[in-house]
Parts: C-alpha cells; sequence; structure tokens
C-alpha cells in the first residue's frame, strides 16, 4: 500500500530538537528513533500516543541522559519522522504493536525503563506483557489498556472530534491537552510531521483502534495480556495529570491489578493530557527513580 514521507524540510530548526535522527526498516518502512547517551548505558524508552511524536520528550531526553541514561524514543509508523500510510486502512492497533515490536528486536533492548502515555501504554503494556523480562519498571502517565468496556465521557467527545473536525491540527490538539499555552513555534513542531491532509491517515485512525467495546479488535489479546500484567512484579509507577479527562481514574485500576505498583509513591500531577509539556521534571524523576 502507498506510503509518503514527510520531507525533512518541516522538520529543520525545531528549538530543542536537534537530536540525531536514527532509522531501521519496518516492513518495508523507514521507522525513525532517538537514541542518545551511550549504547552501553541504562536504556529508557520513551513511547508517545495519539496525535504527537518524539518531540513530545525533547524536555526529558538531555536530563535524562546528564544522568547517565541512554534514551530511546520513536516516531509510530505514521507519525514523526516515520513513514506514513496514505490510507487508513493500512493501519491497525496489531499493526502498530509489530511495528514497535520491530524496533524494540531490532534494537535488542534490555533492562528497559519505560515510560510510556496514552497510545505509548496501549502498545507498550502489551510488550511488557508478552516479554517482561526485558523490562526494569515502568512509569504509566495518563494511560491504560481497555478491554472492552469503559468509555469515560472525554474519550466520547475525543472520538466524536478527531473523525468529524474538518482540519486536524495536531499542534491545536496538543495545546488544548496540555494545562499551559504552547507557543506558536511548539504548536508549529506538532503539525510538523503533518503538512497536508494526506499525512494524516494514522493520526485520523487511531482513536477508533481504542478498544472500548466487545467489538472491537484486540479485546481478547488485551484481557490476555492482563493476565500476565497482573504477574509482572517490578515497580510500576503512575504519575497521571489531574485535568485529563480521557483517562481519568484509569489509574486506579492499573496500581490494582499490576503487583509492581504495590506500595509505590504514586501521584496524581498537576497535568493536563499531554503531561510531559507540563511537569517534565516530575515525570523525568519518576523515572529515575526506577
Amino acid at each position: 500500500m502507498k506510503y509518503i514521507r514527510t520531507p525533512e524540510k518541516y522538520f529543520k530548526n525545531l528549538k530543542d530538537y536537534s537530536f540525531h535522527p536514527n532509522y531501521i526498516d519496518v516492513d518495508g518502512l523507514r521507522m525513525h528513533y532517538v537514541d542518545e547517551g551511550p549504547k552501553t548505558a541504562p536504556i529508557v524508552l520513551l513511547l508517545h500516543g495519539e496525535p504527537t511524536w518524539s518531540y513530545l520528550y525533547r524536555k526529558f531526553i538531555p536530563p535524562l541522559v546528564e544522568r547517565g541514561k541512554r534514551v530511546i524514543a520513536p516516531d509510530l509508523i505514521g507519525f514523526g519522522k516515520s513513514d506514513k500510510f496514505q490510507d487508513q486502512s493500512a493501519y491497525s492497533y496489531a499493526n502498530h504493536l509489530e511495528w514497535l515490536r520491530s524496533l524494540v528486536n531490532s534494537l535488542n533492548l534490555k533492562d528497559v525503563v519505560m515510560f510510556a502515555q496514552d497510545w505509548g501504554g496501549l502498545l507498550g503494556l502489551r510488550l511488557v506483557a508478552e516479554n517482561p523480562s526485558i523490562f526494569k519498571g515502568m512509569v504509566l502517565s495518563n494511560t491504560g489498556l481497555p478491554t472492552g468496556k469503559g468509555m469515560t465521557d472525554g474519550f466520547k467527545q475525543w472520538l466524536e472530534y478527531s473523525q468529524n473536525v474538518e482540519d486536524f491540527d495536531a499542534g491545536k490538539i496538543v495545546n488544548q491537552g496540555s494545562m499551559q499555552a504552547l507557543s506558536n513555534h511548539e504548536i508549529a513542531a506538532y503539525n510538523a510531521p503533518f503538512p497536508s491532509d494526506e499525512y494524516k491517515a494514522a493520526a485520523r485512525a487511531f482513536p477508533r483502534f481504542v478498544p472500548v467495546t466487545e467489538e472491537h479488535a484486540q479485546v481478547s489479546e488485551n484481557i490476555d495480556a492482563w493476565h500476565q500484567l497482573k504477574k509482572f512484579t517490578k515497580p510500576t509507577l503512575t504519575m497521571f495529570g489531574k485535568n485529563d479527562p480521557v483517562f481519568i481514574g484509569t489509574e486506579s485500576a492499573l496500581i490494582k491489578k499490576i503487583p509492581g505498583a504495590d506500595g509505590m509513591p504514586h501521584q496524581i500531577i498537576d497535568a493536563g493530557h499531554f503531561s510531559q509539556e507540563n511537569q517534565a521534571e516530575i515525570l523525568v524523576n519518576g523515572i529515575l527513580s526506577i
């Protein structure tokens, strides 16, 4: 199926995002990832969600590297500097999972601390369930692993908006989901991967894949994943934004079900859905505590 690649000119001169680009091939597609810090250092894997890209972690990467970490932040297929299908039907929950799995396997990652937000958790938690031995622990923010029921009013509104808004403006969406107003430059940076509608198929499609009804794909697979996550005893920290209408309350299920969350210093932080934009320092300290 036909895919396109956002021209590099759209990513030039992005403030605080001067990281060297890295690429791997996944199913004939070019997948981009940031890989900063010594190759032998302890690994932190930063997973973004909808409709962002690794730019979301520009405030995380330098301080983590300064503290001796190797930081890896991929762009999911269809986002950031990664290749993008033009047809929404080319995307699925299963495909996104396979593409991310390919990156983790190709880089032979081990002893990983994972930070996941939004779709980063829907994908990352599946990887943890599949292969818990490669993970040292995880920090979860404004995310979850749905199993066919329980849709918040905030998500209903987002689903309706994402599927029907004429101009899907990623920068505007991130700005609205952050508690503090982003600069015009930051808003433009979130829009950089999507210079026109033909680049936005993945961003448009993603909300429909969240398995919030029994009819959705991947419900049974997520249920199976929960059976494994209920055995995960390694440190699991939740740091959820108190002003996130989409995942509000989801942290309770994570804390209750994952053994590694027991006794951890969980926090409800002063942040919106895109907690990385509001409380980078607090979240970095959470990662460093694992």
